[in-house]
């Protein structure tokens, strides 16, 4: 045999002849690629596998946080005392009704409360509360980049928001088939709910500024920034909480919010409760003219022992407090009335007017009114220690 070349090839004579071993070899080396090459198509394969069964858990463990930190998207479950089940959700319609306080705020909310659907309750405090911090966190430009900065973005707390305020307006009375809410000041934030909760509507309470200033002084109602010793404060500080509500109110348009006129609801009940009923989309039950008969009972109406306006509201509808300002406001107040409280003619009261003409009464208002002056009314029985208290000590204008 000839020297075997280093590279497989043997010298036996002048030819250079492939031998059987350089064949094998060539095979081997073809069926090694053919293994590499399957083995790099089987990793391939176990690798998008594998990146697709990462890419799906990421997408179950993303939505599962997304509902964590989305909570306006769960719904709040309750059941009443028949095992009737309520399920509550920001898409929900619910009812606010506001104004600047002492002008039927409470009697609003009590007439429709007394419908077998409804609950109102008491005031929250709370959620005009919260509604103010949340405004001026959005006013303050440093507060806004400092909390962005932090991951508290806008959509954060939106929904934070609306977690909270529906959690309380469901939580702190007994379900109904519509909820509502009776806060004063909740209105001068009436364009921010209605894009936290974008199927609620609004009721704005108005009245002549001159009747509800009247009522804070003599009542002696506080209310943060009113010098109740100045009718003139009052009324400048009436003026412009109305503004920002009605405002507001025209903003969201009369398809979302109503104005109530506390005069026209308290001459003409059955009209204006009427008129509500359809702008709620609720069906009418003559119980909200009847009020009064339904205080403490079950399903009914429940009122607070602390409210300023509970010893009024447990009467039937009546004018009794219509014009109780005539003759005390100050003589100089009533010269700059124009002046002083513009809107008083924007909402069509006559700021010279004294004593105005609001309207004729209803005959059923004309019986109530002469049955309140005779005393003609019950006084719930888990009521009335305290209003004896209330009574005693608020004055009798």
């Amino acid at each position: 045999m000839g020297r075997r070349c280093p590279w497989g090839w043997t010298l036996a004579s002048r030819e250079l002849k492939p031998p059987a071993c350089a064949q094998e070899s060539r095979m081997r080396v073809t069926t090694r690629r053919v293994l590499l090459l399957l083995g790099s198509v089987a990793a391939l394969m176990v690798t998008l596998h594998l990146g697709q069964q990462v890419l799906e858990c990421q997408q179950v463990l993303s939505e599962r946080r997304h509902r964590l930190m989305r909570p306006e998207n769960e719904e709040l479950v309750m059941v009443d005392a028949n095992h009737v089940e309520y399920r509550y959700s920001k898409d929900m319609p619910l009812i606010f009704i506001g104004g600047v306080p002492r002008s039927g705020t409470t009697l609003m909310r009590a007439m429709l409360d007394a419908h077998p659907e409804v609950r109102c309750g008491e005031e929250t405090r709370i959620i005009p509360r919260v509604l103010a911090m949340r405004q001026a966190w959005s006013k303050s430009g440093r507060e806004k980049m400092r909390l962005d900065e932090a991951g508290v973005t806008d959509q954060v707390l939106d929904a934070a928001m609306q977690a909270f305020i529906l959690e309380v307006i469901a939580k702190h009375g007994e379900p109904a088939r519509y909820l509502c809410n009776k806060d004063p000041f909740t209105l001068k934030s009436s364009v921010y709910l209605s894009r936290l909760f974008p199927n609620s509507k609004f009721l704005l309470m108005v009245r002549d500024g001159r009747a509800s200033v009247h009522s804070m002084i003599t009542r002696k109602v506080t209310i943060a920034g009113f010098d109740l010793n100045s009718y003139r404060d009052c009324l400048t500080k009436w003026n412009k909480a109305i503004e920002v509500m009605y405002s507001q109110c025209l903003e969201i348009g009369r398809a979302r919010c109503l104005p109530v006129y506390y005069e026209q609801l308290v001459l003409h009940p059955e009209q204006s409760m009427q008129n509500i009923m359809r702008f709620l989309d609720i069906s009418w039950s003559d119980s909200v003219l009847h009020h009064e008969e339904l205080i403490g009972k079950p399903g009914g109406v429940s009122l607070s022992k602390i409210e300023r306006s509970t010893d009024q509201v447990i009467k039937p509808v009546n004018m009794e407090a219509l014009s109780k300002w005539i003759g005390h406001i100050p003589g100089d107040v009533l010269q700059d009335m124009a002046h002083i409280a513009p809107m008083l003619a924007r909402l069509g009261y006559d700021p010279y007017a004294n004593p105005p003409n609001y309207g004729h009464p209803d005959p059923l208002v004309v019986n109530n009114t002469h049955r309140v002056l005779k005393g003609d009314y019950k006084t719930p029985a888990n009521l009335k220690g305290h209003l004896q208290v209330t009574q005693n000590t608020s004055s009798s204008h």
